[in-house]
């Protein structure tokens, strides 16, 4: 880990090339200006695991993380004296009705319909108020079944004491016009509102209707945490601190293909885990027994391993026996470890083995700057939670900058109780993945847009501000 903790790593501290950044250009919160008595739409990223509780049958967040990440925006926002309300998303509820039917309840209506309280009412989970909590007139029909398990009930009640004041829309999935980004839903999602700030970081990859929709229509900025985690992730791609290395787990090549030939074009050396680090040795010849691994991959592996960035693989292999299950072990099975090219027919991996932890550890603990996305096993199945948690404890004690790049790596950082000691764990898996792979995302295109806009916007009244003096000083 590196020497300066995480909570005091000023966004100005870090070193990057700013020329090169996703960064220029996307106006910032401080760009809004006066915000006293103004109305404030902020998209943030609470889809946090949420849990029943078998006795009382209540739903309750397991993860505040998430939350917790966003407070800082919607404090800020609430002490320069404007009212804010907050939307999320909240996992994927089913809906019954299509695009065109959810946008118009009922559906009947047209845009310019009003539908009657009672029919809005019908559209919105029970026991909650159409007033604060619907975008107007736009409340989909959702199965009766996700109602209660997708409603941000438990998320409000957080909400309550992290940011008091703050006001939270229903579940915008409730919505068929989210995923499908339909301009009718937009232009209600702004109704009523002066300013967006966008601080969903987790979803900023997604052109949904939420992400980027209000820049069209609402001079916007980037919340504190949509900001820090792009110049972190932005200075792995620009100016690391060398050696780089790259650490990546998870199912499948294919997957993160792209990440993979990006990045490498980066780094100074990779480290493969995981079920994808099978399609690797079975290019280079070795026995995976019966892993999980893409036999139409390995052409590609073995042109991967043929650049000039070492890629470093698993030496050994802990299995399960062909008569037992990944992830369950009530099914029984025996675990035994293997030179991780030598699986017997029928056995399955499961997690990196103790030499390879070695290697890996040492890998790490000879970096500058060390990210790490995706779990070197299937650590849900404590079978095969060494691998992962050795990583995590390398990733603790080396003296590298250090990030997590969302997703399950996350989530088991969070698991062993690391998160305080990494320098940056990030609160996006798909976003930062696509951001270290493309530069870029729609959500901060779509600010940067509404930035440039602004601009052109006042260099126009300027203009003819400009045109109107000289009018009056030649009369």
């Amino acid at each position: 880990m590196n020497d300066l903790p995480m909570n005091d790593l000023a966004m100005n501290d870090l070193p990057i090339n700013e020329s090169y950044l996703p960064i220029n250009d996307l106006p910032m919160l401080e760009d809004l200006g006066c915000l006293k008595g103004k109305s404030v739409l902020a998209r943030v990223d609470f889809n946090v695991p949420i849990s029943r509780d078998s006795v009382t049958g209540e739903f309750n967040i397991t993860d505040h993380m998430r939350i917790e990440a966003a407070v800082p925006t919607l404090q800020w926002l609430q002490e320069q004296g404007a009212s804010v309300t907050a939307m999320t998303h909240l996992g994927r509820p089913r809906l019954i009705d299509d695009v065109s039917r959810s946008i118009a309840t009922p559906a009947a209506a047209t845009p310019h319909t009003q539908p009657t309280s009672a029919e809005r009412t019908h559209a919105i989970p029970t026991g909650v108020t159409p007033t604060h909590t619907a975008i107007p007139h736009a409340m989909a029909h959702v199965e009766p079944a996700d109602v209660e398990r997708f409603s941000v009930e438990p998320i409000r009640k957080s909400l309550a004491e992290l940011a008091p004041g703050v006001k939270l829309l229903e579940n915008l999935r409730f919505h068929a016009g989210e995923t499908a980004c339909d301009d009718r839903f937009i232009s209600r999602m702004v109704q009523g509102y002066d300013f967006y700030v966008n601080d969903a970081f987790g979803v900023s990859h997604r052109s949904h209707a939420s992400v980027v929709g209000p820049p069209r229509f609402l001079p916007s900025a980037a919340g504190r945490l949509l900001s820090h985690e792009v110049r972190v992730l932005s200075r792995l791609r620009v100016s690391p601190d060398r050696p780089f290395v790259v650490v990546l787990g998870g199912a499948k090549v294919s997957d993160k293909l792209d990440l993979i030939e990006s990045l490498l074009g980066v780094v100074d050396a990779m480290v493969i885990g995981g079920a994808m680090c099978f399609t690797f040795i079975k290019a280079q010849g070795g026995a995976v027994g019966d892993s999980l691994c893409e036999d139409s991959m390995t052409e590609k592996c073995q042109e991967l391993m043929g650049g000039p960035v070492p890629i470093h693989l698993p030496v050994d292999i802990r299995a399960l026996s062909p008569d037992g299950v990944l992830g369950d072990a009530s099914a029984g099975g025996d675990v035994e470890q293997f030179n991780s090219s030598d699986l017997p027919d029928g056995w399955k991996g499961g997690d990196i083995g103790h030499a390879t932890v070695t290697k890996f550890s040492q890998v790490i603990s000879n970096a500058s700057t060390v990210l790490w996305n995706g779990p070197m096993g299937m650590f849900e199945d404590h079978r095969f939670v060494h691998g992962t948690k050795a990583v995590a404890d390398a990733m603790v004690k080396t003296q590298a900058f250090t990030v997590i790049g969302g997703g399950d790596s996350a989530a088991a950082v969070n698991h062993f109780g690391f998160n305080s000691q990494i320098d940056h764990v990030s609160t996006g898996g798909g976003a930062a993945l696509e951001l270290l792979e493309k530069g870029d995302l729609p959500g901060l295109k779509a600010l940067r847009s509404s930035r440039r806009h602004r601009q052109a916007v006042q260099e126009v009244i300027s203009s003819a501000r400009n045109d109107e003096r000289v009018n009056n000083c030649e009369q």
